[in-house]
């Protein structure tokens, strides 16, 4: 249960690490706002670090005994510090903050008009007195030595060799999709028959992990602006045929010119949960392609005449995407390592090509590129 802290202002240990905190909180903002990733993460853990060092520091568990108001203080702002923690990793360990027992008022919002950039000067305001943590689990699992290995065997050698083995993979893939049916435009494998209960549909909590399961469309971008409140994003508004334009924040600015992105067609994810980025929602994603270190970037282009609205589509998986991807499931997580574009510049999902009724989806530039 977390505790009462009252007069945690004049808590001079407390006062101290509020000052750390809320100044790193906004180093990771404006880190982040410029895609500087790797300062972001490093930022997250500081605070981690400087959480650890009052908890020793307090001696708490020498409070509970001799000064229970001050332990009060301290346990409230370590479990606020643990849930800020939470929201600052949820960018690089997306649906961490899920997992922990957090009621749904105290959502942290880090747009300066919420004030929450300030709060995170005083963590012991984020969560209430008298709200129940549930019982403590480890977040994750330690590595047993057999994943320890098998690791080692998956990424051992060098990049090459392991585009190699990427690329017979791929290979063997291509091979079995030759050897597929089609009929009635599906592509149907050659199997033995099963049993009626073999041929069950999957219960939807089992739903296989496919890139079928993606909301991707053509879109146009129909108007654009600078984000009021952040430097680095784009406001836009994207016709993706559906009568309505939708309302998206692109953190663009850096790489593409304002009036580039001026009635250009893109590629538009269309059922990843609504986010708020600084203070406006965002109801869908731009996919563009980056470099290896993230200083270069470009969006993805479906041919010029694809029709506003047409669903991308990939040989051999069919079916109809999810309504909105749910976020603990992790589906956009687990497709994105494998969308990538080839030395002919073609976006791809693991071999199969970015394919429009009208042709595939190349980049201007990028060669084997990672798509986000």
């Amino acid at each position: 249960m977390i505790p009462d802290a009252p007069g945690a202002e004049s808590h001079l240990l407390t006062k101290n690490l509020g000052d750390k905190v809320g100044n790193c909180v906004e180093q990771y903002i404006e880190a982040m706002e410029k895609v500087k990733l790797k300062q972001g993460l490093k930022l997250a853990m500081s605070i981690s670090g400087e959480g650890n060092a009052y908890l020793q520091e307090s001696q708490f568990w020498k409070l509970y005994k001799e000064d229970k108001t001050s332990c009060s203080i301290v346990l409230r702002t370590a479990a606020g510090l643990v849930y800020l923690l939470a929201c600052l990793l949820e960018p690089f360990m997306p649906s961490f903050s899920v997992e922990l027992n957090m009621p749904p008022e105290t959502q942290v919002s880090l747009a300066d008009e919420n004030g929450d950039i300030d709060r995170s000067k005083r963590p012991w305001e984020f969560l209430p007195a008298g709200h129940k943590i549930g019982t403590p689990s480890p977040l994750f699992k330690e590595l047993s030595d057999k994943d320890v290995e098998s690791f080692r065997q998956k990424f051992a050698g060098s990049q090459a060799d392991r585009i190699v083995k990427a690329e017979a993979e791929a290979k063997q893939i291509t091979e079995q999709l030759k050897k597929a049916k089609v009929s009635d435009g599906n592509v149907k494998k050659e199997r033995t028959k099963k049993s009626a209960s073999e041929n069950k549909p999957k219960p939807a909590a089992e739903q296989e992990v496919s890139i079928s399961r993606l909301d991707i469309r053509v879109g146009l971008i129909t108007k654009v602006q600078k984000h009021p409140d952040a430097d680095s994003l784009y406001v836009e508004e994207i016709d993706v045929g559906e009568g309505q334009p939708r309302t998206v924040v692109s953190g663009l600015v850096k790489f593409i010119l304002l009036e580039e992105m001026q009635n250009r067609k893109v590629f538009v994810l269309c059922n990843l949960k609504p986010a708020t980025m600084r203070g406006i929602k965002s109801h869908a994603m731009v996919l563009a392609v980056s470099n290896e270190d993230h200083t270069k970037v470009e969006l993805v282009d479906p041919p010029q005449s694809a029709p506003v609205g047409e669903r991308l589509t990939f040989s051999g998986f069919e079916g109809d995407p999810d309504d909105v991807l749910n976020p603990k499931k992790k589906v956009w997580e687990t497709i994105q390592p494998d969308l990538h574009t080839n030395k002919e510049l073609i976006a791809c999902y693991k071999n199969l090509p970015f394919t429009t009724s009208v042709g595939v989806c190349k980049v201007s530039s990028i060669s084997d590129g990672s798509i986000r």
